[in-house]
């Protein structure tokens, strides 16, 4: 998640994927200069939705918050940062 802060973007993101059974394993946030930047590892195992019905829902989610929601496998995620 990246965007201009503001209260319950969080909570909001957290709603949305405990409303579909997703277990949030870690989660990193800070605000640099007004700028929010949240990274979770979410496991979507149990999820009661497919992966690409979660993304269109936290799409529609973004564009509430005006924030930027981004959300990939772990393994493209390896993939693409590895050394």
């Amino acid at each position: 998640v990246l965007g201009s802060d503001r209260s319950g973007i969080v909570a909001a993101v957290a709603g949305v994927l405990v409303e579909h059974d997703s277990n949030i394993l870690d989660i990193s946030q800070t605000i640099l200069q007004g700028i929010f930047t949240m990274t979770m590892l979410v496991d979507l195992r149990e999820a009661s939705v497919e992966l690409f019905e979660l993304q269109e829902q936290l799409t529609d989610l973004s564009k509430e918050l005006g924030v930027q929601i981004t959300i990939q496998r772990e393994e493209v995620f390896r993939y693409m940062y590895r050394l």
